[in-house]
């Protein structure tokens, strides 16, 4: 799972599809906040999936610093993953990710551009995982006719969405400024619509048009109370801080200023402070298969 680049203030943007400037050492620390503080949740959506046997060989596509290919590899340990994302530099932190894990044998990366006209060789998988990547490619049609063609048949391909970017504060927060965080994310949404317009998409119809069997569809809320980990403030933090310049333009110069003085982080009302933080989201995980 990942999450915004500058471009695209939306969790999940990891796995953009020809944005390497955006690859810097900001997202790879959101991404991997992300894998920590929602482990459970992917770990239960793994267990989920509704496989006819354990699978073999696995693509993660658009697998960013790696948090759903090593919980595959946790879920399945025989299995092989092969992890493809545009940025050489997730992959990078991926493979010295798996080798401190001792999982190196068992991981393979590729670079590629899922929006190319050719994808790279992925081999024959029997489930192609793509968490948070899907709503980023600019033709989700030639994307999911590419997944069709590449997995064996009977395989598996599991869509994983979240239904917008995690809400971290009560709603009557900050105290000066109730509902900014509210206020901050509707003020992305023309950049969204714009940029990101398969954001929130239903994809059965777009599975099944692909010539996919929807097996089974099913969301799953994220509900994590602050108290759980100290990397909440700091997956809050980074999240807000990835929205503020998007954002600003539609703030009220009151919101802008409560919104930078959650993101100072010497300020006693940044956000990192708080102790009533929580993770809000839902996600949504598409269960088709190649028949």
């Amino acid at each position: 799972m990942t999450s915004a680049q500058q471009h695209t203030p939306h969790h999940g943007d990891s796995h953009g599809h020809h944005h390497a400037e955006h690859d810097d050492a900001g997202q790879a620390e959101i991404l991997d906040l992300d894998a920590e503080v929602l482990a459970e949740h992917i770990a239960s959506i793994t267990a989920w999936l509704p496989l006819k046997g354990a699978p073999r060989h696995i693509v993660d596509l658009g697998s960013g610093t790696g948090a759903g290919t090593f919980a595959l590899l946790d879920r399945f340990p025989e299995a092989h993953v092969t992890a493809v994302d545009t940025s050489a530099g997730h992959l990078q932190l991926l493979r010295e990710k798996a080798c401190a894990r001792g999982v190196q044998d068992r991981v393979s990366t590729v670079q590629a551009d899922l929006d190319a006209d050719r994808w790279p060789d992925l081999g024959t998988p029997d489930l192609v995982w793509a968490s948070a990547s899907m709503h980023h490619m600019a033709h989700p049609d030639r994307a999911l006719a590419a997944v069709h063609e590449l997995l064996a048949l009977g395989g598996l391909f599991a869509v994983v969405e979240l239904d917008g970017f995690p809400r971290f504060l009560p709603a009557d927060a900050p105290e000066n400024r109730p509902g900014l965080e509210e206020r901050a994310h509707a003020a992305t949404d023309s950049f969204h619509a714009e940029h990101v317009p398969h954001r929130g998409a239903d994809w059965g119809p777009m599975l099944a048009a692909a010539g996919f069997t929807v097996e089974d569809e099913r969301t799953v809320t994220v509900d994590i109370e602050g108290d759980r980990s100290e990397a909440i403030g700091r997956y809050a933090y980074g999240s807000l801080r990835r929205i503020r310049d998007t954002a600003a333009p539609a703030l009220s110069p009151e919101d802008l200023t409560a919104l930078d003085e959650l993101l100072d982080a010497d300020s006693p009302h940044s956000i990192t402070r708080r102790d009533d933080l929580a993770v809000r989201t839902e996600r949504t995980v598409w269960a088709a298969r190649r028949a």
